[in-house]
């Protein structure tokens, strides 16, 4: 017992350590995440069905990211650290952490049950398109997801702590239980309630992620209980340092509920299609931007906090070419075996072929934006961490703004002018399957989170950097060898399909997983030759056995 206890006590000081323990963590999660839409693609399949129950989560995600992010892990971690001793709690971090534990629960039931009670008026602005009938089901959906915003906040607040201590191991932890509570809705739940037991596999996988972070907590000196003697002077200047940091966030959801709203208007099936896809492109994105984001956090608020701006400076620089390091290849990657990779995951039961060619359509635009969301990611959570979050708020309302207008602007486009969607139907290969229309939902997106990594950057070499260029070189090293990663991968395909077929799951498994592997050993040939920093440090924190690190406490001190 005591070793287990060992295990979950263990403090993650590097950031490579930090973000390679969360990676396979988060790798883990994503593989059951793949699952679960491998799940819900085989008994369902893109359908109007689908549509209504993907739909669903909008209002309850939109109020999680606008309450819950009030009192966010990367907002509250400054004013717990400001007082405690070093890394010793003391009873005002205790206050403060239970004063915001008694806003946050009670103002999160107010707003739910007054979402609960006007759902019908905000399921009809989410999905404009749909019919009464389907409209319905949405409002029903919806009204049942509302626990999963309020179990999420809470596991969020717990998730403080965890993070603070850098208890990286039980953290990375509830995304899985996450997932697995909704693979027991799709398995399990599915076959005896219907489209509904999706639902209820939502709420379960939302408690089983509240769960974890308590247990999570254990032993860190926070007993997290209601206060009854609230400083709401405090209260107050920790919502209004979060406030346009969540404004930020709420723009990007408003922007997602835009999105389905246009989605709805189109073919059946649109908004699954939609969010097979940008799930699929979520799996490289929170393993390698998020995964270094959220391990760089603590390190950037304490080396700011601590007045070490030239620390807070190269662990930035350092985590950045790491993002940017990774990313790159893995958008290469995820265009040449789209077909392959969207096949293999989704492709079986209710998942047709022109399902598999629509989402691979698809998947390949989200992959362009995949660095571009991982260092919004850092350099967002870099603001944060100095308590500037004026400046994310105004890049991420542009860019909201942006994928609004051209998510209208495409699809009109798309509609009335042949030239333009004979011309992307053919680079995307899908000029023979009808529903292409949402292709222009994922182009708007990721040109839209390109614009706002632009923008990022821009501020940031000059907040920051003093205009270096921090990350040039490593993209430009990054992208030659993701270049001939494309090529050497494609002409493996190619000789690859006669030999194996593409009628069979091992077929299109093996030819993309051997031209993947290809191209992936000719990458690091040339990231070889180049010298590249970032492959040697790679190679050095695997040659370290990074399990073995600090104890944050003893056993007994934790019991």
């Amino acid at each position: 017992m005591q070793k287990i206890f060992r295990i979950f006590s263990k403090e993650y000081v590097n950031i490579n350590q930090a973000a390679l323990l969360l990676g396979s963590f988060t790798f883990l999660s994503q593989i059951l995440a793949l699952f679960r839409d491998r799940f819900i693609a085989h008994f369902i399949g893109p359908s109007s069905s689908l549509d209504a129950y993907y739909a669903a989560f909008r209002v309850p995600d939109f109020i999680f990211i606008s309450i819950a992010s009030l009192a966010s892990i990367t907002v509250l971690i400054p004013f717990i650290v400001k007082k405690m001793n070093r890394e010793q709690v003391t009873e005002e971090a205790r206050k403060l952490l239970n004063n915001v534990f008694t806003v946050f629960f009670i103002t999160m039931i107010l707003i739910s049950t007054i979402a609960y009670l006007f759902m019908p008026y905000l399921i009809s602005v989410v999905t404009p398109g749909f019919d009464i009938v389907m409209q319905a089901k949405v409002i029903l959906f919806s009204r049942i997801m509302l626990l999963s915003p309020i179990l999420m906040g809470l596991s969020n607040l717990f998730g403080t702590i965890t993070q603070l201590f850098r208890k990286f191991f039980l953290y990375s932890l509830s995304p899985i239980f996450y997932n697995l509570g909704i693979i027991v809705g799709v398995v399990f739940l599915y076959p005896i309630f219907g489209i509904n037991g999706l639902v209820f596999g939502v709420v379960l996988g939302a408690f089983l992620h509240f769960l974890i972070q308590i247990i999570a907590s254990f032993g860190c000196g926070f007993k997290t209980r209601f206060s009854f003697s609230i400083d709401f002077k405090e209260i107050k200047m920790i919502a209004l340092t979060s406030f346009p940091r969540t404004l930020g966030l709420s723009f990007n959801n408003l922007a997602l509920i835009a999105i389905i709203a246009f989605a709805s208007y189109l073919s059946a099936g649109s908004i699954s299609i939609f969010n097979f896809s940008f799930n699929l492109q979520s799996v490289p994105l929170n393993i390698i931007g998020v995964s270094y984001a959220v391990a760089a956090f603590p390190t950037l608020v304490k080396s700011f906090g601590g007045g070490n701006k030239g620390e807070f400076k190269n662990h930035l620089k350092s985590t950045a070419r790491q993002i940017v390091f990774w990313s790159i290849p893995m958008v290469f990657l995820f265009i040449v075996l789209r077909a392959q990779i969207v096949r293999v995951i989704l492709g079986s039961g209710s998942f047709s072929w022109e399902n598999t060619r629509l989402v691979a359509a698809s998947l390949a635009i989200f992959s362009v934006s995949v660095m571009a969301q991982g260092m919004v990611a850092l350099l967002s959570r870099a603001y944060y961490a100095i308590g500037n979050t004026k400046r994310p708020l105004l890049v991420n309302l542009f860019s909201s703004v942006l994928i609004v207008i051209f998510s209208y602007l495409f699809i009109h486009v798309f509609q009335n002018f042949p030239l333009f969607r004979y011309f992307i139907e053919s680079l995307l290969k899908v000029t023979d399957i009808e529903g292409t229309e949402v292709l222009m939902l994922p182009l708007a997106y990721s040109l839209g989170t390109i614009f706002n990594f632009i923008l990022h950057w821009f501020y940031a070499r000059k907040d920051f950097m003093e205009h270096e260029s921090f990350i040039t070189k490593t993209f430009l090293q990054s992208f030659s060898a993701s270049f001939f990663l494309g090529v050497v991968s494609y002409a493996s395909l190619n000789i690859l399909s006669p030999v194996f077929g593409t009628t069979t799951f091992w077929g299109v498994f093996l030819q993309g997983f051997i031209s993947g592997i290809l191209g992936i050993l000719t990458a690091i040939f040339v990231l070889h030759l180049l010298k590249n920093e970032e492959l040697s440090d790679l190679a050095k924190v695997f040659k370290t056995k990074f399990w073995r690190v600090k104890v944050l406490a003893s056993p007994q001190e934790e019991l």
